[in-house]
């Protein structure tokens, strides 16, 4: 069969965008609305293209200009969808120049801290860090509060509109109670400035628990309008608890003694652990500097040379297609942290290729959802959590980056085998993608990876996190002159700024709203008494200390799992690492594979039925069904839920997040990579080179990749010898059926709609 040659969509300058922030979409257009038409139309991202034809490179200089507010506010509500974050509003107009103001006075307030920090201290800092975001989230986003159902397209068309009145007094009221800590006035006992109010922690006046309550309030409206009512119904719940838990009975193990509103109000409004903790301290001095290294990328056009290069890279193989969507969602992941946006970035572009090589739409949605859940776990710039993870454990963001290498390999690796096992069982196409050379690629546009080159060398060589990705932004904008389309003007430059600190508005939110949870946590001792049911739990099925581990870390596991359906990645790890870690840590886990294994799961809710984010992104840019594209997408994502589990539970494993050594860091690697292969065969049904593999092969080998992960010295050799069994077995059958290289029956795949599709537009 000849290869049919196609083409990738015109570059609008909009594909791929660097939506950073894992609890929120980033501010992308097309992908959006091609993923909008295939959800509800059944139209695909290349039909968008072809039917108008009128991408022009002087439309692409002025696309974001000319698009109508109601085109974008469409873009951003779609967007929202595939992510955990609510839609936006489009604010133009003098709100828009005031939005547009405070965003710019922000960034440059994050820029000044990191080379001239402030001499009060950074809960100084993050104080007016808060001030400048939290009111502007009551501006950028709406209440979507019904009163009357008669009322809802009036009260919808308002949110359109931009902010009602009740969003000017919200904003009003969060910047006051934003900054009273700091204000040099005093009102009776209260006030007085940042020294006084420091003073007064324990004994806070009645003014201070009344400003402080006001906080409280916002911040959990501000959780609503940016992430739904989950999150805010989970801290209302740790409320609940550090006020009520006084009156459980004593003899239960999470009862504690008590505590009155002003003890829980001092602790979140005026302690190192509440609002101002540690996850806000990420936040407005790690997630919003990548943020707007992200958007700045965005602009100089980088994550369109990283799909284009992706795709020039295989253009002739005969899995080109698969290929090059996996490769896409990794090189786009070092730039984004957001699994969904990366998903449907990547899919917007590559789904007609896949489409034409015949891969159905559930299987393509799970591989591309699979590749673009990628984006929070691939250096160099993980999701938020891997942020918190450094400051929680006092390390530098290098060795958070070096602990995520290994598991990151893997994690490909046990896609890019499903994708060669998917395209020999499913009959896939051959396809040759119409690009220029991967090399001419390199030459001409191979400066974006400078700057990410550059963030990797500054922190090797000693600089902080903070430092290292401005100057690779200071990089990435001079690099953006020498092409002539994504120059970063003065303009452009004041537009990266706004997009990038409006991209972290909703993570700020999340995470001083998470000092909710971290801090009646702390006052009430909850993580050791949660850690010692979890560990008791484990003790009842078995007394051996192995069993024990291993039991700890699938219930942790489930628990983790679970709580990342319900609230956004960053809370989900916080409230897994007070809760959960300290489980872990007491059946002497090391620290950093017990918060690599908290983030890994955390991050996995992404990819986990029945919310799936990702899943439900890929399912609305390929039409395909849902709870089979969920399926698929698990079964890509695989190795993504058993590594984890391999370095809490051995000590070897640690050697997968390269600690222990070079013997060890080769024997976990080079085990871990035979049993995620012989799980990618038995998953996929297929032995590349070989043959299809029956029922009895694929339970043998999924035995044998189970137990090659447990990494000690017996089950890596009983492993071994079952995949050996596993492999001896798809010889014998193939030599049964009589027909080297195919299966006896190939699997039935429907391609009448992608033939149909073929032949009603050109290629």
């Amino acid at each position: 069969m000849d290869a049919e040659v196609v083409s990738l969509p015109p570059d609008d300058g909009s594909v791929a965008g660097p939506e950073w922030a894992d609890d929120g979409p980033g501010e992308t257009h097309h992908h959006s609305r091609a993923a909008h038409h295939t959800a509800g139309e059944h139209h695909t991202a290349d039909e968008h293209h072809t039917a108008g034809e009128h991408d022009t490179t002087g439309e692409n200089e002025t696309r974001d200009k000319s698009e109508s507010p109601e085109q974008t506010q469409d873009a951003r509500e779609l967007a929202a969808r595939f992510e955990e974050e609510k839609p936006g509003r489009v604010l133009a107009g003098p709100v828009g120049v005031l939005f547009t103001g405070i965003t710019v006075a922000v960034g440059l307030l994050t820029l000044w801290q990191v080379f001239f920090p402030l001499a009060q201290g950074s809960k100084y800092y993050l104080i007016f860090f808060l001030a400048g975001v939290l009111p502007i989230v009551f501006l950028a986003y709406p209440s979507r509060v019904r009163l009357r159902r008669a009322k809802a397209d009036a009260a919808d068309a308002d949110d359109r509109r931009g902010p009602t009145p009740v969003d000017w007094l919200l904003a009003l009221a969060a910047l006051v109670v934003c900054l009273y800590p700091v204000l040099p006035v005093t009102i009776g006992a209260g006030g007085g400035g940042y020294d006084a109010f420091l003073d007064r922690q324990g004994l806070l006046d009645p003014l201070d628990v009344a400003f402080g309550t006001g906080l409280l309030l916002l911040l959990l409206e501000a959780c609503r309008r940016t992430t739904g009512w989950i999150l805010p119904a989970v801290c209302v719940l740790f409320l609940g608890y550090g006020y009520y838990g006084g009156l459980l009975p004593q003899s239960w193990p999470v009862a504690h003694a008590g505590l009155d509103f002003g003890q829980l109000v001092d602790a979140f409004y005026n302690s190192d652990s509440g609002f101002y903790g540690t996850p806000l301290d990420v936040a407005a001095s790690y997630i919003v500097l990548f943020t707007i290294y992200g958007a700045v990328l965005n602009l100089s056009g980088a994550g369109r040379f990283f799909v284009e290069l992706s795709a020039a890279a295989f253009r002739r193989s005969r899995t080109a297609a698969g290929r090059t969507a996996v490769a896409s969602g990794f090189l786009l992941g070092t730039v984004s942290g957001s699994g969904a946006a990366t998903t449907v970035s990547i899919g917007a572009v590559t789904w007609p290729i896949l489409r034409r090589a015949g891969y159905p739409a559930e299987r393509a949605g799970g591989m591309l959802a699979a590749a673009g859940v990628g984006a929070i776990l691939s250096p160099p710039t993980l999701g938020a959590a891997a942020f918190i993870i450094a400051e929680y454990l006092g390390v530098s963001y290098l060795q958070v980056l070096g602990w995520a290498t290994v598991p990151t390999i893997l994690y490909y690796l046990g896609i890019l085998l499903s994708v060669e096992i998917d395209a020999r069982r499913s009959g896939v196409r051959p396809v040759v993608i119409d690009t220029g050379s991967a090399w001419r690629l390199l030459a001409r546009f191979g400066y974006h990876f400078l700057s990410l080159f550059v963030i990797i060398v500054v922190l090797a060589l000693g600089a902080s996190a903070m430092r290292a990705v401005v100057i690779a932004t200071v990089l990435a904008a001079v690099l953006s002159f020498l092409d002539r389309r994504h120059r970063l003007t003065p303009a452009r430059l004041v537009e990266a700024l706004r997009d990038g600190v409006r991209g972290v508005l909703a993570v700020s939110a999340v995470c001083a709203a998470a000092g909710i949870i971290t801090a009646t946590t702390t006052k009430t001792g909850l993580g050791p008494q949660a850690a010692a049911l979890l560990i008791d739990g484990a003790q009842a099925v078995s007394s051996e200390p192995a069993v024990v581990l291993a039991l700890t870390a699938v219930l942790a596991a489930v628990a983790l799992s679970l709580l990342g359906l319900a609230v956004p990645v960053t809370a989900s790890f916080v409230i897994g690492w007070v809760i959960i870690g300290p489980a872990l840590l007491n059946l002497g886990v090391e620290a950093p594979a017990a918060a690599m294994f908290v983030f890994y799961f955390a991050v996995l809710s992404e990819v986990s039925p029945p919310t799936a984010l990702a899943a439900v992104a890929a399912a609305a840019v390929t039409g395909g069904r849902l709870v089979p594209t969920m399926w698929q997408t698990l079964r890509y994502a695989l190795p993504a839920y058993l590594i984890p589990l391999a370095f809490v539970i051995t000590p070897t494993g640690l050697g997968l997040l390269g600690i222990g050594g070079a013997g060890r860091i080769v024997t976990a690697g080079l085990v871990s990579a035979l049993g995620v292969a012989v799980l990618a065969v038995a998953a996929g049904g297929w032995l590349p080179g070989v043959g299809p593999a029956g029922v009895p092969e694929r339970i043998v080998g999924a035995i044998a990749g189970l137990v090659l992960l447990w990494l000690e010295p017996l089950p890596m050799a009983i492993g071994a010898a079952l995949a050996a069994l596993a492999v001896a077995g798809v010889y014998v059958r193939r030599g049964a059926a009589g027909h080297a290289g195919r299966p006896a029956v190939e699997e039935s795949v429907d391609l009448g709609e992608e033939r149909e599709w073929d032949g009603s537009t050109r290629g």
